[in-house]
């Protein structure tokens, strides 16, 4: 087990006094800035060109990684990104109300999703479409979310994975709840022990929900970590708006570790998850991760991002593009061909297919299924509220009716 203090660092008032060999405090506190990236503190095993660069602590924790494993997270991704393309167009086209785009997250996703073993659990937001598909629950269980027809249709306790959270924040208070129960309950201390994973956004950490979440399940040490993407905007909000300091040194002031993650690097991503939630499951308390990606899309469908950010942002960090990355890796190492990338693009393409026509064929439910979806038992309430509303759409039908036969009358 690596210890906490591993991952502190000096505050600046801690620096030596200024000479002409050592920074200034202005210089220090200026590169400690939120939006600062790079750096040693920056944990990346593939580099934006797709080398492969060893680390002293973090290796170990991908040392079992096979071949067969880099094109089955290469495959995730290039999947995980054919699905949200296409609900983004489904929702253009009037099928979905809205779509929250995961474009250029896809490695932080998948890497940490695939680094909870089947005992842990999950909590995302509204964008964790990356870790659902980790977690077995397919695209399509996604989409009366975002057509506004149900809360979500997969069983969140046999998937290990909470159903999506719209209010910012709160999943964190969820997730702390559920992995202080872990921690009552002795389900953690060794290898099999559970761990409980919370994702959210940096504009999420301007939250009150996240600090209470950090303070909970520090004084409690609960078997959670804090998975943060950091994709540098809140909406229309940039994270140096949000914080003097990187998001992940945030950790030392609740008494636990953070690290700052290349979030674009999923092997990078794999490691330092499957470390994290090692700590937690051993009973060491809880962990931050800032995953440093960047956002490529909109927020939502709602949004216009080029009325707050430049074009040229934009193109520098389609340089640092999650797939290509692995791809690149996975053809120079010759650990892939071009019949397997022709392969995994057909199977996007095929599950695109297949969500398109699920999303077009699929049925308005019936009015009472927002009474009898919502609540595990009912009330007399809720019953009578029921009752009243479907007598008052069969007003509706019961004067259409008249009318139509008016008509044929007439005729």
């Amino acid at each position: 087990m690596s210890s906490p203090e591993q991952w502190t660092h000096p505050e600046p008032g801690d620096a030596p006094a200024a000479t002409a060999a050592t920074p200034t405090a202005e210089q220090v506190i200026a590169g400690l800035r939120a939006t600062s990236e790079g750096g040693a503190e920056l944990v990346q095993l593939l580099t934006p060109e797709g080398e492969r660069l060893e680390h002293p602590v973090f290796d170990r924790y991908v040392a079992d990684v096979t071949a067969e494993d880099l094109r089955g997270y290469y495959r995730d991704m290039v999947l995980v990104r054919r699905a949200d393309r296409e609900c983004n167009a489904l929702q253009r086209q009037g099928q979905l109300g809205i779509w929250v785009p995961l474009l250029g997250q896809e490695a932080a996703q998948v890497g940490a999703g695939r680094a909870l073993k089947p005992q842990d659990m999950a909590f995302p937001s509204y964008r964790e479409h990356g870790v659902a598909w980790c977690r077995g629950v397919r695209p399509e269980e996604l989409l009366g979310i975002f057509r506004g027809t149900d809360n979500g249709s997969w069983d969140p306790i046999a998937k290990r994975f909470h159903l999506y959270v719209i209010v910012i924040g709160n999943q964190v208070l969820n997730a702390a709840g559920y992995a202080m129960g872990q921690r009552f309950e002795g389900k953690v201390g060794d290898d099999d022990g559970e761990a409980t994973m919370v994702f959210f956004g940096d504009g999420a950490t301007s939250q009150g929900d996240v600090h209470e979440g950090f303070v909970w399940a520090s004084v409690y040490d609960a078997p959670l970590v804090f998975f943060c993407q950091n994709n540098q905007w809140a909406i229309s909000e940039p994270t140096e708006r949000q914080s003097r300091l990187p998001l992940y040194q945030r950790a030392r002031g609740y008494g636990f570790p953070g690290v700052r993650v290349d979030g674009n690097d999923v092997l990078a991503s794999l490691a330092v998850s499957r470390w994290a939630l090692d700590e937690c499951r051993h009973g060491n308390g809880p962990v931050l991760i800032e995953a440093y990606t960047y956002r490529m899309d909109a927020h939502t469908t709602t949004d216009d991002p080029t009325r707050y950010r430049l074009s040229d942002e934009l193109e520098a960090w389609k340089l640092k593009d999650p797939i290509e990355r692995v791809r690149v890796h996975l053809i120079r190492h010759e650990m892939a061909d071009q019949e397997f990338l022709d392969s995994v693009q057909a199977d996007a393409d095929q599950l695109a297919k297949e969500l398109r026509e699920f999303c077009v064929n699929m049925p308005d439910p019936p009015p009472e299924r927002m009474f009898s979806q919502v609540y595990a038992e009912p009330s007399p309430q809720l019953d009578a509220q029921r009752d009243e509303f479907l007598e008052y759409l069969a007003g509706f039908s019961a004067e259409e009716s008249l009318a139509g036969s008016s008509v044929r009358k007439a005729h």
